[in-house]
Parts: structure tokens; sequence; C-alpha cells
């Protein structure tokens, strides 16, 4: 097994506390899912949100999903002028068996725009 990081951002409509935890969670899934990953294999997520997000901790979301026993942390992104709004951006950093090439990032909604070469 090796370590890898796993990257995933979602854009927020509104910054309001249940669809902040809606939509994260959904983030999560979905990079779980294209991954095949178990919660066993997860080392720790890391979890930034842009400056204009403040109604809720987006770790929230993980532990609501069961993943109160993997360290998370969360950060607030740089306030870059012209940067994408209310955008939760997430690194998950896992056990997996697969190359580095084969790790799927996730990129959902308007945060697609951030990395189009990646972008799932």
């Amino acid at each position: 097994m090796a370590l890898r990081a796993i990257r995933g951002a979602i854009q927020l409509e509104t910054d309001d506390r249940e669809h902040l935890l809606k939509l994260t969670a959904e983030l999560l899934a979905k990079m779980m899912h294209a991954n095949n990953m178990h919660t066993d294999q997860l080392i720790s997520i890391l979890f930034t949100a842009t400056p204009d997000i403040t109604s809720e901790f987006p770790a929230l979301a993980a532990r609501e999903l069961g993943l109160g026993d993997v360290p998370l942390m969360c950060f607030v992104e740089m306030n870059v002028e012209g940067a994408l709004p209310r955008i939760i951006r997430v690194m998950i950093n896992a056990e997996l068996d697969v190359l580095r090439s084969e790790v799927q990032h996730i990129y959902l909604r308007g945060a697609a725009a951030l990395r189009l070469d990646i972008a799932q």
C-alpha cells in the first residue's frame, strides 16, 4: 500500500449550513467511491473553505458520515482577488494500492472549472 492524496472541490450555491453539509458529504462520498476507498484506508482529511464560507466547518459533514475517528482539519483558503466564491476543497490522505496516476480527483459543480484537466 502507498500513501496517496486525493483532491476534490465543490462550489456551494449559498453559504447555508445544511447546504454546506449536504454538498460536502456528496463530495466526500464521490471521492471515496471513485477511488474504491474504505474508511480503514483513511489517514486524514484536510478541508479548506474560501473566506466567504462561515456557516459551518466542512469537517462536520465527515463526522456525520461516520468518519469521526479519522483526523480532520479545516483551514481558510487565501483570499485571492477573482477566485471562485463559496468553494470547499478537500484533500484525503489514504492508503491505496494504486499508482499515483490512477487516483481519481473529483471536482463538482462550479469547482470543476478549477481543474478542467482532472475534473471528473
